[in-house]
């Protein structure tokens, strides 16, 4: 159909294996070629704009936060169905007023919405739970359109975690959600998790004089999105165990846990919405040992439409057994790559933390081989970051934490470790 995108699913790996070897490893590269024509009607589309405004946000913040929603309303398209959604220890809907329904934008509607958005005050708590909770049930009103929901906050959730974690798993799946952090009262990990469960980004906004140009982008993303949902559909055989599926570029994001059975041998996977892109995932798949010269199907790649289910791509993960050394040993670039951007980000997460918990020494020892290897792999941007939390004595090579930390600069490198660079083509 000439209306619809088109998906190309490519793998890399090296299936040789020692006759010892059990794990393979493979990189899947999938790429869509956009959306629909000019001459077709776009995907239809439901977006939930949600403005924290409690209390910490007074004075400047409530004011800048009340031109990004209105930037965010400009941005959307004709025919859109939006609401927005203050959210303090509870969630309202401030636009459209009075129900809880969704309405479609226009022009009228956009100046109405963007009128009750210059009317928010800053007073109350943070439940982020709750903002979720009400934008899930709006979204659901429209099943078969692509559902965004657009998040900022300023401060700390004052949810119980359990309640907080109960909303995540309850509507996991159901919508993307988008989050901002703005200024440094506010805690990455819990937006971590907002990103984790709802298949979607967290991002630091350390200017607050930023916040509209970021919500209009990200509002534009979601307005390109052509496609609700995809699922990666991994079968393995019978004697094999699929260890893990990872998002790994544009920015990482464990899939793992979120295997939906097909059959015994087959799960799976949400990847979310989709427009023009290309997005990575790294498998791992645990076989038994094998001959010399034999070769096998470790993994059968699907990307499947779980309304219609049809298969728009696949792909095969081999494994053969060699006892050639410089076949098994021979690893490949992408999946080298990949393998360790996870590594920096694990590093800047332990050491963020033992840097927190007091463990000074561990710490130190994390961040520095943190720097070592964003600068190794050309994460300048990271290497910068990293130099600001953690000093390197260029004679001795003795690491140490600095001691005042700008608490930005701590958020700024904490949210940015889950971002990932794309591998360099060689000779580049």
């Amino acid at each position: 159909m000439g209306d619809q995108p088109a998906f190309t699913l490519n793998i890399d790996q090296n299936k040789y294996l020692p006759l010892d070897g059990r794990e393979v490893h493979a990189i899947l590269t999938i790429g869509s070629t956009g959306g629909a024509t000019v001459q077709a009607a776009p995907a239809e589309a439901a977006e939930v704009i949600i403005i924290d405004t409690s209390g910490s946000m007074s004075g400047s913040k409530i004011r800048e936060a009340r031109q990004a929603a209105a930037t965010a309303v400009r941005t959307l398209r004709d025919g859109v169905h939006f609401a927005v959604v203050a959210g303090t220890e509870r969630a309202t809907v401030v636009y459209p007023g009075g129900h809880a329904n969704l309405v479609r934008a226009s022009p009228a509607t956009r100046a109405e919405a963007e009128r009750a958005i210059s009317r928010l005050s800053a007073h109350g708590g943070t439940a982020i739970g709750e903002w979720l909770k009400l934008a899930g049930h709006l979204l659901t009103a429209h099943p078969s359109a692509i559902r965004h929901a657009l998040l900022m906050t300023d401060g700390q959730n004052n949810e119980r975690p359990e309640v907080f974690a109960s909303v995540l798993a309850g509507w996991s799946g159901k919508f993307v959600c988008d989050s901002l952090g703005v200024g440094d009262d506010w805690v990455p990990g819990e937006l971590r998790k907002v990103a984790e469960a709802m298949l979607g980004t967290f991002d630091f906004v350390r200017n607050q004089g930023d916040l509209p140009e970021f919500f209009r982008r990200l509002t534009q993303t979601s307005m390109s999105k052509t496609v609700a949902e995809l699922s990666l559909r991994v079968w393995v055989p019978q004697t094999a165990q699929l260890k893990f599926v990872k998002q790994v570029s544009p920015t990482l994001l464990d899939l793992t846990g979120k295997r939906a059975d097909v059959n015994p041998l087959t799960g799976d996977y949400p990847t979310g919405s989709w427009g023009t892109e290309e997005r990575e995932y790294h498998i791992c798949v645990e076989v038994p040992p094998g001959q010399i010269g034999q070769e096998i199907r470790a993994g059968w790649v699907k990307l499947v439409r779980p309304d219609t289910q049809e298969v728009v791509a696949s792909g095969n993960v081999l494994a053969q057994w060699t006892d050639d050394l410089a076949q098994s040993t021979r690893i490949n670039r992408k999946v080298a790559h990949y393998t360790g951007q996870a590594e920096l980000h694990e590093l800047i997460q332990d050491g963020l933390s033992l840097r927190a918990m007091g463990d000074v020494d561990t710490a130190t020892a994390r961040l520095a081989k943190a720097r070592q290897l964003a600068k190794e792999s050309g994460r300048e941007d990271t290497a910068r970051l990293l130099d600001k939390v953690v000093e390197v004595d260029p004679a001795t090579g003795t690491a140490r934490l600095r001691r005042n930390v700008d608490k930005a600069d701590e958020i700024e490198l904490d949210t940015g470790s889950v971002r990932t660079s794309r591998l360099r083509k060689e000779g580049s």
